[in-house]
């Protein structure tokens, strides 16, 4: 009886143990996050995140963990924006997760760089850094493709150099803030913020 009772009462601890577990996430939604894509997004980012208006980002192939947490940014009013405030208030965890991995479903096209005069400061900013200024190699975090790392850093490749350079200028002026972006930026004079982010716009 002994034997007996202390089977019970494991098998009961652990299925009291299993029912404290949170429940895992749904799995995204690829088909609802086209249409919330559509319906939401498509007036600034085309209705699949392509190579829209170069003030808008591009959002194919970028890291879903990277893209569900600047949602939940602009939603919370961790991240500043007039515009994307209002957007992300709405949606609900489910549409953030889906929405997101709707667009890092897609492979985005390739970019290039547009200003060949600057291409090797941009390379070399890329590559190693500015050596006078502790301003380290940017390729060192985003990857030396920009293929980026999911949720810390994102994927920078065929990115809008207009856009890039627009976040970096935001970056040293304190409108966007980031422990690790910032004071690299306020490094970084202009026609190197402009360079570098010409640069990667070619990247691939």
């Amino acid at each position: 009886m002994t034997k007996i009772a202390a089977l019970l009462l494991s098998s009961l601890i652990a299925s009291m143990a299993h029912a404290n577990q949170p429940a895992a996430p749904a799995k995204p939604d690829v088909a609802k996050g086209s249409a919330i894509s559509s319906q939401v997004c498509a007036a600034c980012h085309t209705a699949d995140g392509s190579r829209g208006s170069p003030a808008n980002p591009i959002l194919q192939g970028q890291h879903v963990e990277y893209l569900a947490k600047q949602l939940h940014d602009f939603k919370d009013g961790k991240r500043k924006n007039a515009i994307m405030n209002g957007m992300a208030a709405p949606l609900s965890d489910d549409d953030i997760r889906n929405v997101a991995a709707f667009y890092a479903s897609k492979s985005a096209k390739p970019g290039f760089a547009k200003n060949k005069d600057t291409v090797a400061l941009g390379e070399k900013i890329w590559r190693g850094g500015i050596a006078d200024r502790n301003v380290p190699a940017c390729a060192g975090c985003h990857g030396p493709a920009g293929a980026g790392i999911p949720v810390e850093y994102p994927r920078l490749s065929g990115q809008h150099g207009d856009y890039i350079e627009a976040q970096m200028l935001a970056f040293r002026s304190g409108q966007r803030m980031s422990p690790k972006m910032s004071p690299v930026a306020a490094k970084m004079n202009d026609l190197e913020i402009k360079a570098v982010s010409d640069y990667v716009a070619g990247l691939h």
